[in-house]
């Protein structure tokens, strides 16, 4: 694309840029108790009759309101929830949100790295809290993300925010919380999605899964020995043999999942997670063995093999989940910064393919907290946690109702408007629609 061409797309959006623009929220001033709502713990636990309050962005009570006697003046401000429903905020994995603003204008465009080689890129310093995407996820629940590079065999480190803050300093919930690793796949597809070839066995699988021995070999040398010089790529991998950072492993055949566990058993890696996992199912007795989570690949696709069960995208988190494997959902690939408002829906499918409903909240809360390493700190509704929740009219995982009233991150409340609303606000207006 001509450098002219990139000007206009950028001259295009500034109005829109300028005119949407939110400001984040002020911390939480007033103690909040939200009342009456049907509140769904994140946990497989739902209070019909809730009350959850919150004071200084923690969460300080969440009961049965028929079962205690509250003093409804021990909080500042009372929010009426009647026949609506509580949840704490949604986490969405593997993500590049705030990495990449529009995909057509490079300068805008941070999720990759030159080099194959990169444990030692951090995300969060090209992470843009004020993406114009970012505001669009929120009205969906999506309060959370985990700040993913792409590329390389290596692509890099990331972190965790929440979506609503100045800064990549603000947003941080969890910093580096881990490495990224695309494993070689063990076969390759020719020819193109509208015109595909044969598929044939990749010839350099073996050297380049030895590769990856390799180096892991030779970082896990340098972690246990004072270098005379200091390698910043090696030392960046140190969070994986001492159990601080988890290696996520990009995978997502049968082979290519048991070669990397194996692999990173080999080289003493602590903690694993796989990210993708369409054929996890196959392997879920070696990962429950190891105690390895799977983020599981975008459920609203196609099989990726013509002898497969149309229906298998769909039903993989309930194969895993009923052989012991803790299983969360990510949404990469095409389109994926403005298809992460869709997170819900893809936990709504896998509910109509097998789970109940409250085992598919779990796969965006709590699991997927637990295999970023944040359940401490969020992912459910208990006392103790960040007060990152919401409210909506009706079931947040089907699109028809999920309409959200209000919504906190670590208990301020934030904006749910977006420049789409604002175009919605205008022309309904205009036609004096209602």
């Amino acid at each position: 694309m001509s450098k002219n061409i990139c000007m206009l797309l950028l001259v295009l959006f500034v109005p829109i840029i300028t005119k949407a623009q939110q400001t984040p929220a002020p911390k939480q001033s007033k103690s909040i108790l939200i009342l009456n709502g049907t509140a769904h713990l994140g946990n497989g636990k739902i209070i019909e009759n809730s009350a959850i309050g919150f004071i200084d962005g923690k969460i300080t009570l969440v009961a049965d309101a028929t079962l205690i006697r509250l003093a409804k003046d021990a909080f500042e401000t009372t929010i009426d929830a009647s026949g609506k429903h509580v949840y704490p905020g949604f986490i969405a994995p593997n993500s590049t949100l705030g990495l990449v603003e529009i995909d057509a204008v490079k300068s805008s465009d941070d999720e990759e790295e030159i080099g194959s080689i990169n444990p030692h890129v951090k995300s969060i310093i090209a992470y843009t809290a004020d993406s114009k995407v970012i505001e669009t996820v929120r009205p969906n629940g999506v309060l959370i993300a985990q700040i993913t590079p792409r590329g390389g065999r290596i692509s890099g480190t990331s972190s965790i925010v929440q979506l609503d803050a100045w800064n990549w300093k603000d947003a941080l919930i969890k910093e580096n919380d881990g490495i990224h690793l695309n494993f070689p796949s063990s076969f390759k597809r020719t020819g193109s999605w509208f015109e595909p070839g044969t598929i044939e066995a990749n010839k350099d699988y073996s050297k380049q899964a030895s590769e990856i021995t390799s180096f892991l070999s030779s970082a896990k040398a340098y972690s246990g020995n004072i270098a005379k010089e200091r390698n910043l790529i090696f030392e960046a991998t140190l969070g994986l043999f001492d159990g601080t950072e988890t290696l996520y492993i990009h995978a997502n055949e049968e082979k290519q999942i048991i070669d990397a566990v194996q692999l990173a058993k080999e080289n003493s890696v602590k903690r694993m997670v796989i990210v993708g996992g369409y054929e996890a199912y196959k392997t879920a007795a070696l990962l429950q063995k190891n105690n390895i989570g799977v983020l599981l690949k975008r459920v609203h696709d196609m099989p990726e093999n013509d002898d497969q069960d149309i229906d298998l995208p769909y039903k993989n988190a309930k194969l895993l989940t009923d052989k012991g494997v803790l299983v969360g959902l990510e949404n990469s690939g095409g389109h994926e910064r403005m298809n992460t408002r869709n997170l819900p829906f893809l936990a709504g499918t896998c509910a109509a393919y097998g789970l109940d409903k409250e085992q598919a909240l779990q796969l965006i809360t709590f699991n997927t907290a637990k295999i970023l390493g944040i359940d401490k700190q969020c992912g459910t509704l208990e006392e103790g946690k960040d007060a990152t929740l919401f409210i909506s009219q009706g079931d947040a995982l089907d699109m028809r109702t999920n309409k959200l009233t209000n919504a906190f991150i670590q208990g301020r409340m934030i904006s749910l408007e977006t420049h789409q609303s604002q175009l919605n606000n205008r022309y309904k207006e205009k036609y004096n629609q209602n």
